[in-house]
């Protein structure tokens, strides 16, 4: 006889479960909305993609929940709150400088609205109100986003990372795994990097840009982290985020024009000297395979005819080389006829 056990019959998807659960979790960003920013109907339906009727009732919800919702003109509404570990000089100090990263850089776009959000709740709601209107939405893709919360589970959790690799020069490199041991965001593009044990290929830790990382997933295996790895040590001669076994120092003089911006500071690893007007620093930083600091340079030519780089030797020359091309490239006016 044949086997008569009836096959499994399909399970239908929950329809209305799913609206309820997407309802759900629309009031819980609505509310984050509400407590960092005065909203109006308008510009929350253009923010969740629904119609203002939906907003309203998503408000009234939110009323009846227990939060309080504050009427202002022009249909407008907010949640009063108030309270965090931060002081308000801490709140905005941390609030302009994860703004900077919103707008600058083009990773982690909600990530870094949602700390926003979170910080303001230390300030008076009108000073909170103005800092959070001050946020564009810079139309950043989720994909490093993404990305970030696979490196954030991975090392919260101590699992090995798997990824593949985009090199600068277009090669993918396959099957990366990595014990996740520290995140930096470059000076030089506000870009996060992600700085680990990489086990599988050079048993070294490496620096891997978040953005090149594609595929990731969690490895079965966990790791424990290095007792003897200190950020601090690894990034010490990093004028980005690349440290290096051969730094070396950079001798620079600025132009008086250009001495007051340096004498600011905020500069790492640098030793000022006043010369007559002028100002002789001493960058310290990271070299690449060919010796050249490679972080440092688009930092020295971007201060154009102000600065002079006077030592080493190679690093001198390589900063003319990369002036007299330009030069030879765009700069099309005739030579003048000296006979």
């Amino acid at each position: 006889m044949g086997d008569s056990t009836p096959s499994p019959t399909p399970r239908t998807p929950n329809l209305r479960q799913a609206k309820t659960w997407d309802k759900a979790k629309r009031l819980s960003a609505l509310r984050d909305e509400l407590q960092a920013r005065r909203c109006t109907t308008a510009d929350l339906a253009r923010r969740f993609d629904v119609g203002p009727r939906s907003i309203q009732r998503d408000i009234d919800a939110l009323r009846r929940m227990g939060h309080d919702i504050v009427e202002h003109a022009g249909q407008a509404y907010s949640i009063p709150k108030h309270g965090t570990l931060l002081r308000p000089a801490e709140a905005l100090a941390a609030y302009a400088a994860i703004r900077l990263a919103h707008h600058h850089s083009p990773a982690l776009n909600s990530h870094y609205r949602h700390a926003l959000h979170s910080i303001s709740m230390a300030l008076p709601e009108r000073i909170r109100h103005t800092l959070n209107a001050s946020v564009k939405d810079t139309g950043a893709t989720p994909f490093a986003e993404r990305q970030m919360e696979q490196v954030a589970a991975a090392w919260m959790d101590g699992r090995v990372l798997n990824f593949d690799y985009r090199r600068p020069n277009g090669h993918l490199e396959t099957g990366n795994e990595l014990c996740v041991y520290f995140i930096e965001i470059s000076r030089d593009n506000l870009a996060p990097y992600v700085i680990g044990l990489e086990r599988r290929r050079r048993g070294q830790v490496r620096t891997f840009k978040l953005s090149r990382m594609a595929n990731l997933s969690l490895h079965q295996d966990t790791y424990e982290p290095d007792p003897d790895f200190d950020p601090k040590a690894f990034l010490s001669d990093a004028w980005g985020v690349i440290g290096s076994e051969n730094p070396l120092t950079v001798t620079v003089r600025f132009a008086p024009e250009a001495a007051y911006r340096i004498l600011e500071g905020g500069f790492p690893n640098a030793t000022l000297i006043r010369r007559d007007g002028h100002v002789e620093v001493e960058f310290r930083a990271g070299t690449d395979k060919t010796g050249l600091p490679r972080e440092l340079m688009p930092f020295l030519l971007g201060w154009g005819p102000r600065a002079e780089v006077l030592s080493p030797p190679h690093v001198r020359e390589a900063w003319l080389a990369e002036l007299r091309e330009t030069l030879a490239r765009y700069d099309t006016t005739p030579a003048r006829n000296t006979a």
